[in-house]
């Protein structure tokens, strides 16, 4: 920060929302100073995508994100898309791959972006206060003082971009919420999402097979995913169960189904073409091994194929098509990819982020109670609610 504390714009939070608002502001000619107590900018930008950061995802669309509203988060994604951001990280020279359902990452290290946003605040002139933790802010007169240490910032625009409390190592704090809170701003409830789930003492046996992996369907309520589903030596992860734990509510069951390529009466059907072959060696050669002994010794079932009822056969089927599980947690906030819940939508503008009574106070990125689905979705909300934002500085 330079010796002039008066700005258009304080943004607080280098993330991928706070950059993106930065550099859109001050590539309008807004004198805009960024924020952060990290030393450095963009750090879970950094380890996103197991290091290639999944940047977006060409499949966004407003239904796969939670909100209490849902349409809020219609207007910004509409306005800036994932091509947008493609023209952008294309015009760089990164080059990046689908991986898969639409999820786009950077062949080479994550760090290609965090660059790419951070030349596009110095194109802008964007100034930067790193490693400081902001000590207050106040509102009056029309201007928002931010003290930063023995300095103090001024500006008549305040954004909000420091993210949820998930991954606290990082930093991450609910720093956004106690401001919104402060200005008169409703909250509501942050959860961990995009979590692993952890399973009781009753679903011990699935801890130990820890390490094993296998596509499955997951549902809770109405919502379904397709993905691999992972045990864990405390329950339950992998992208199936990162993506239902943003839905599921405490003290309620998920339904797994095992062997979602499976058609009615299978097993049935196996019975009359080799009713010799054991019951095992069928369930292995659809699931990993170990998988499949442990769910036919939870079942209790073993034998050939034709020394078993078709009625018990027909348990099997649909025990294994919609196996329940009733986590009795999730790890929580330290291994919660995002945060859901936030800043109240119903008080901000879907056009501009801006809240709807307190002149020049915005809020974008995870912190607003905006949640996207795993795979660049909560990415591609950041450029367009930092680009929404910054637009309307």
């Amino acid at each position: 920060m330079t010796d002039t504390n008066s700005f258009d714009a304080i943004i607080l939070g280098a993330g991928a929302a706070g950059m993106m608002c930065a550099a859109t502001a001050a590539q309008r000619g807004r004198r805009v100073l960024l924020v952060d107590h990290a030393d450095a900018p963009g750090k879970k930008i950094l380890i996103s995508g197991g290091g290639r950061c999944n940047f977006t995802n060409v499949n966004t669309a407003a239904d796969r994100f939670l909100s209490a509203n849902p349409h809020f988060a219609k207007s910004a994604l509409g306005r800036y898309k994932p091509r947008d951001f493609i023209a952008l990280v294309d015009s760089y020279g990164i080059a990046h791959h689908e991986k898969t359902l639409g999820q786009l990452f950077c062949d080479g290290p994550a760090r290609q972006i965090v660059d790419m946003m951070v030349e596009e605040c110095a194109k802008g002139g964007v100034e930067w206060s790193l490693g400081r933790s902001v000590d207050a802010v106040t509102h009056a007169d029309g201007l928002y003082r931010v003290s930063i240490g023995v300095q103090e910032a001024i500006a008549p625009a305040l954004v909000l971009a420091t993210g949820g409390p998930s991954i606290p190592k990082m930093g991450a704090t609910g720093l956004a919420y106690d401001l919104a809170r402060q200005f008169g701003l409703s909250v509501v409830q942050p959860r961990p999402a995009l979590v692993p789930f952890t399973l009781g003492a009753e679903d011990a046996l699935f801890q130990s097979l820890s390490g094993v992996s296998a596509e499955v369907i997951v549902r809770w309520n109405k919502v379904k995913f397709r993905e691999a589903a992972l045990f864990t030596h405390r329950g339950l992860s992998g992208p199936a169960m990162l993506q239902i734990s943003s839905y599921w509510e405490h003290r309620t069951a998920i339904g797994v189904n095992f062997l979602p390529d499976g058609w009615a009466d299978w097993l049935l059907d196996e019975k009359k073409v080799r009713p010799r072959t054991p019951i095992r060696r069928v369930l292995a050669q659809h699931l990993p091994e170990r998988l499949a002994d442990a769910l036919l010794e939870q079942l209790g079932v073993a034998g050939e194929l034709g020394a078993l009822t078709d009625k018990v056969l027909r348990g099997v089927q649909g025990r294994l098509a919609d196996w329940p599980f009733t986590p009795n947690g999730t790890e929580g906030y330290a291994k919660a990819e995002v945060t859901a819940g936030g800043i109240a939508t119903t008080q901000l503008s879907s056009r501009t982020m801006a809240a709807n009574r307190v002149p020049g106070l915005h809020a974008i990125g995870e912190a607003v109670d905006v949640t996207g689905w795993l795979g660049g979705y909560n990415f591609q909300w950041a450029w367009a609610s930092g680009r929404a934002a910054g637009e309307a500085i």
